[in-house]
């Protein structure tokens, strides 16, 4: 072949060698992941595991994750044992809220999570009561009562306050004051 046929046959190689050269890629990479594939199949083929004996069901109890989760019903907690009165709760919605529970030693502020006197855990506080953890129970310390309610009554006689002012006013505009 002449040089002169070669460069007037130029385009037909090229595009020849174009076509030839994707396809033949194409089945390299075929045959690749065909012996992948048999190469994979061959190592998972295991043995048979021999047959284990079935463990005894664990028998489920509802009741006992309801408890360790909070979720236990209210009526069956038991009053405290526990030798500490409730004087205040302090609940809080965006925090840690505390009791404030007075025993022998005195009055101290406790939070969620502590360890009390008497080896339990204050486990929630709450408006009107904590709720104790001890020997893997809920315990109640309720607030006591005020024995004094003491109520503020206004004399109807009293002169009732200004009402209050709704916008800012220089003060000579005000109403002289009593």
């Amino acid at each position: 072949m002449s040089l002169a046929v070669f460069i007037s046959r130029w385009p037909e190689l090229l595009a020849s060698v174009l076509w030839i050269l994707p396809l033949g890629y194409g089945v390299y990479l075929f045959d690749n992941e065909v012996r992948t594939r048999d190469h994979l199949l061959a190592r998972s083929v295991l043995p048979a595991a021999p047959a284990q004996q079935a463990l005894p069901a664990i028998e489920f109890n509802p009741e006992a994750i309801a408890t360790v989760l909070g979720l236990a019903e209210h009526a069956a907690n038991v009053r405290s044992a526990e030798p500490l009165t409730l004087r205040a709760s302090f609940v809080s919605s965006a925090g840690i809220s505390r009791a404030l529970l007075a025993g022998a030693d005195g009055e101290r502020l406790y939070q969620v999570g502590e360890s009390l006197p008497g080896g339990s855990v204050l486990r929630r506080v709450e408006v009107s009561r904590v709720v104790l953890w001890r020997k893997g129970r809920e315990e109640v310390l309720t607030l006591q009562p005020a024995i004094e309610l003491r109520v503020l009554t206004l004399n109807p006689t009293t002169p009732r306050p200004a009402p209050p002012l709704l916008h800012l006013r220089p003060s000579a505009d005000l109403p002289p004051s009593p």
